[in-house]
């Protein structure tokens, strides 16, 4: 009986040993390298613009498509107050107004990885005002602005003004990486694909002291000018932008009122055929002095510290008249090619996406639903009719100091689009009034960001040691088996 329990005890070893030798062999066989799912990056940008400032979290995987990340909108915050450029007095009050969304900001991105977030600070037309009236003063603003988000755990990347052109170009990124002009993802081959026949839209940006326009014209246009180059999702595009500096809607109403000043036989009033009728506005002479659009000097008008009175007149050809004075289109003489002051512009072909100012104010006037042109002009023609009490009561909840100024605002968009740009009845049709696509915002910071992480280095997808599943199986089984054997073995031996 002693002998039988030996042998079963050295065959129970034996088969152990078997055992383990086979799963230690399954274990090392076929060992793969396996790629882990990309891990997530994040980066912020601030859009300082002329009057008010937002900030943007963007966030994207680590394994860029193409060099360019596949970015989404994770925040956006509006900053309280105007814009950096209206604190040329007091510099450190501009740092200070950054500071509630910086906190907003971190609260969405995890503590690890903060300080690896890239954060910059873009300005646009308010601070290139700025620079061009003061420029120490805008070296202040942007001095004390980084100098406030490098008091934050994340990557301060730098805070720049941005020319016109760059904010005309992101902002046609944007538009058609939110579209899916770029890249879209493909569930049958589970990748990000380009589009066949990608429709690539052009875009108007209307902001409170520039305006932008931005597109791929037809065919090889040959007196490019404006040229912006781009790689994006690893194709080369060009596109030909422009930007209007004291053509944004604040700086028009701005110069438009000077115009109207100017214009009229008293001192002390002007007619104002924008304005609702019965509805006035006092301007100090000297807050023209405020801005480079409009304290160039004037023979017919010195900018004292007197008051002058604009009396609405609720006149709506009449205010189509004023604003189209603010153009140069003589400049143009027949030129086909050119929008005002001699500026060259290819024709402009397919479809736009307006936002910005272009948005709100026909949002206001619901005509952002795809409404002809006759219709349109007609809408803007009976609003600049009523009069301030028939507004003011209609909308109670509008902000008292922009709703007057509708009329204009619309009868300028429809003189920049119709005899700048060159759209028509036809044409018209082409664009479309919006401020969203999909979740995120239109605006520049989008476009910047998908740019910047061209720069961006994608980080080396991280990689383990793995089995091919069934080897993995097998493996586990044995070393299960070989643990039961072997706890059985013993156990013999204790028992014997």
């Amino acid at each position: 009986m002693f002998a039988n329990k030996k042998h079963l005890t050295n065959a129970t070893v034996g088969v152990l040993v078997t055992l383990s030798i086979i799963a230690l062999v399954l274990s090392l066989l076929k060992i793969e390298d396996v790629t882990l799912p990309p891990t997530a990056k994040y980066g912020m940008v601030f859009d300082a613009g002329s009057s008010h400032t937002s900030l943007f979290v963007y966030e994207w995987d680590s394994n860029k498509e193409n060099d360019t990340g596949v970015v989404s909108q994770t925040l956006s915050c509006d900053v309280q107050g105007q814009g950096i450029s209206s604190y040329a007095n007091d510099p450190p009050k501009a740092g200070d107004s950054l500071r509630e969304c910086l906190r907003k900001a971190l609260k969405v991105v995890p503590a690890a990885k903060q300080r690896d977030v890239p954060a910059y600070l873009g300005a646009t037309a308010g601070m290139r005002l700025l620079r061009e009236q003061n420029s120490s003063a805008a070296d202040q603003v942007l001095a004390e602005v980084a100098k406030t988000m490098q008091e934050y755990p994340v990557a301060f990347k730098g805070a720049q003004i941005l020319t016109g052109e760059e904010e005309g170009a992101y902002g046609w990124i944007t538009i058609n990486y939110l579209l899916d002009s770029f890249t879209k993802y493909s569930p049958k081959a589970h990748t990000w694909v380009r589009p066949e026949a990608a429709n690539i839209f052009g875009a108007l940006d209307l902001g409170g002291a520039s305006t932008q326009i931005s597109f791929m014209p037809e065919g090889s246009a040959i007196n490019w000018n404006e040229t912006s180059k781009f790689t994006l999702y690893g194709y080369n595009y060009n596109i030909y932008t422009h930007s209007y500096l004291c053509y944004g809607q604040n700086e028009m109403l701005k110069r438009l009122a000077k115009e109207l000043i100017v214009e009229s036989s008293s001192s002390t009033r002007a007619d104002h055929p924008c304005y609702p009728k019965d509805y006035n506005e006092t301007i100090l002479l000297s807050s023209f002095r405020t801005s480079p659009c409009t304290n160039q000097s004037d023979p017919r008008l010195t900018l004292s510290d007197r008051n002058v009175t604009l009396e609405g007149r609720g006149n709506s050809s009449g205010c189509l008249a004023a604003v189209k004075k603010l153009f140069n289109f003589s400049a143009c003489g027949q030129s086909q090619d050119c929008t005002f002051d001699g500026v060259y512009q290819p024709p402009a072909s397919g479809q736009f996406i307006a936002f910005s100012a272009f948005y709100y104010n026909f949002k206001f006037l619901n005509l952002t639903e795809g409404q002809s042109l006759a219709t349109v002009r007609e809408t803007i023609e009976h609003f600049c009719t009523r009069s301030w009490e028939d507004l003011s009561s209609s909308y109670p909840e509008e902000n008292p100091e922009r709703l007057p100024k509708y009329c204009a605002n619309a009868n300028y968009i429809l003189t920049l689009l119709l005899d700048a740009y060159k759209f028509n009845e036809t044409s018209w049709n082409n664009i479309f009034f919006q401020m969203k696509a999909g979740s995120a915002d239109v605006g520049w910071t989008l476009g910047y960001m998908l740019n910047l992480t061209n720069m961006i280095p994608a980080e080396a997808p991280v990689r383990m040691k793995g089995h091919v599943p069934s080897l993995w199986a097998a493996a586990v089984a044995f070393i299960i088996l070989t643990l039961a054997l072997g706890l059985a073995a013993l156990l013999l031996l204790l028992w014997g």
